[in-house]
């Protein structure tokens, strides 16, 4: 683990350390001007049927940067998350209202499937295709048509070096993608993401079934690469956000109860009930 992850705050005690613990570009001052919303959602409110998962979510998602939602099991993080591309919409039954909103435009009137090459998924468990490495990276570019066969070497090597994949696996391009460890056929699923040329990537506890030396280096991929994208990431762990995150939204049944910097949402929160779970009282 580097040294930047050794001296990070504990969730218990975060809110007697200080801003600088959390070693993140969150740091800059306040009066560093925000960058303009890549993705914006206005009153967002979401159904399963007669259930309601969310309501009235508000939330701006700066451009290159990364976003954390945090809170306790079905607060409705990954719901929202998952609506910010409309894979909700193959469930039966779900309903959303509200407005979502990618560089000003309607995500609800857009083409799905232009959406979802803009805006990129990554799933909790590595979900690679029963393909060689090479194919699961090229497959989105393939099937896009974005790029000739001629290129499509050349845009596997650098999506996985953008993965940082690409020295364990140059030599084995052509192997079952299942012959990688889950910490490797994770960063792979991301490779195969970042083909496309996303311009959102959102993640859904891309870390929670890896070990601690695997989700270094997926949280070091996440920094490394959100000057090319804009990252929004789910995760239940508090330590991984104050690790990645400039920005951290906290979700509590079914609302947006708290957003801002995420070392004030660590150090100086301005709701009870964002203090009690950063401190451990629930969750």
């Amino acid at each position: 683990m580097t040294p930047a992850r050794a001296h990070s705050a504990m969730p218990q005690t975060a809110m007697n350390t200080s801003p600088s613990e959390f070693n993140h570009p969150a740091q800059a001052s306040a009066q560093v001007q925000t960058p303009p919303a890549k993705m914006r959602a206005s009153n967002v409110s979401f159904h399963y049927g007669t259930f309601r998962a969310l309501y009235d979510v508000t939330l701006e998602f700066p451009a290159n940067k990364v976003t954390a939602l945090i809170g306790p099991s079905g607060c409705g993080k990954s719901t929202f998350l998952r609506s910010l591309n409309r894979i909700n919409e193959t469930i039966r039954g779900a309903r959303i209202e509200g407005e979502i909103t990618l560089d000003g435009e309607d995500v609800l009137k857009m083409d799905v499937t232009g959406l979802r090459r803009r805006v990129g998924m990554v799933f909790q468990r590595p979900n690679p295709f029963p393909k060689s490495i090479f194919e699961n990276v090229a497959y989105g570019v393939r099937v896009n048509g974005l790029a000739s066969r001629s290129e499509l070497p050349d845009i596997v090597e650098k999506s996985l070096r953008r993965a940082a994949l690409w020295d364990e696996v140059r030599d084995k391009l052509h192997e079952s993608a299942h012959a990688l460890s889950g910490g490797q056929q994770q960063r792979l699923c991301i490779a195969r993401g970042l083909a496309v040329e996303p311009e959102v990537l959102l993640l859904d506890e891309p870390c929670s079934a890896l070990d601690p030396i695997a989700t270094a280096k997926i949280e070091d991929l996440l920094v490394a690469i959100k000057d090319q994208c804009t990252i929004v990431i789910v995760t239940h762990n508090m330590q991984q956000a104050a690790r990645v995150a400039d920005n951290t939204g906290f979700f509590l049944l079914g609302r947006l109860i708290e957003h801002d910097r995420t070392d004030v949402i660590f150090k100086n929160p301005s709701k009870k009930e964002t203090e009690d779970y950063i401190t451990g009282r629930f969750g």
